[in-house]
């Protein structure tokens, strides 16, 4: 048994957990279907679910270190997200064939980033601890993406935990039945071979997503539960377990933004 799990989970808040992602995705396609200027149905429909799985990540992630007894003023997750500055490799730039081009990236080294903002930012003592990617759904190709960005990251943050949270999964394998052991699939764990990260995947709904039954369409619409809730929050809580602790050090955030 995980060690946070001994103190009971707010129910009251999972209750409106539950109660506000109907309201979204149920109430997505009238939404789009009514039409807003400029915006296309399919891009409605995307941003809809993509910021109501950061409402929820950032609502788990509340319950988790609250059920792990840790200090509230110690937790923060911010509303604006920063963008963190992923610097150009020195190795890289010696290796330029150009004179002329290394010479001038050298004039200019502060200008050469990758700017990067990951959807949501897990703050402990004022550091970086966490950081989640939140996707309505996610396939192996979507997949690539989030391994890349979280290798990039952890060049800045080598401690910070990296999760992927996601309403539903087209990944394969059982990552869509939410057993408390997951196996994963064949193509996904190829993927995190060539990658030294050690990525959390936490699905919410049951089943795999199949795109000819979107869920926001009432015949097809998934139940969000209060067991996948608990088993998502107690994931987080085992993550943040080394911080419950005020021993956290790391580096500070303002040199990398």
């Amino acid at each position: 048994m995980l060690l946070c799990c001994d103190h009971m989970t707010n129910k009251d808040e999972i209750h409106e957990i539950i109660i506000a992602y109907e309201d979204v995705v149920l109430g997505i396609e009238r939404k789009a279907l009514e039409g807003i200027k400029g915006r296309a149905y399919g891009g409605i429909i995307r941003s809809g679910k993509g910021k109501l799985v950061e409402s929820i990540a950032k609502q788990l992630v509340s319950l988790a270190w609250e059920k792990l007894d840790g200090e509230p003023h110690r937790l923060e997750i911010p509303e604006v997200r920063s963008t963190f500055k992923i610097p150009i490799k020195k190795e890289y730039v010696e290796k330029v064939k150009s004179d002329i081009i290394k010479d001038y990236i050298k004039k200019k080294m502060d200008e050469y980033y990758y700017p990067l903002s990951p959807d949501v930012q897990v703050l402990i003592d004022g550091k970086l601890a966490m950081v989640i990617e939140c996707k309505a759904y996610t396939e192996n190709a979507m997949l690539k993406r989030v391994l890349v960005d979280f290798a990039l990251l952890k060049h800045l943050f080598p401690d910070v935990i990296p999760v992927l949270l996601q309403l539903e999964s087209q990944l394969g394998g059982d990552y869509s039945e939410l057993n408390k052991v997951t196996y994963g699939s064949p193509s996904t764990h190829t993927l995190f071979s060539y990658f030294s990260i050690d990525l959390n995947i936490i699905t919410l709904l049951k089943g795999e997503r199949r795109v000819d039954r979107p869920i926001h369409k009432k015949e097809f619409f998934k139940p969000l539960t209060r067991e996948g809730l608990e088993n998502a929050i107690d994931t987080i809580c085992e993550l943040l377990i080394p911080f419950r602790q005020n021993t956290f050090r790391t580096d500070s955030l303002n040199k990398f933004m």
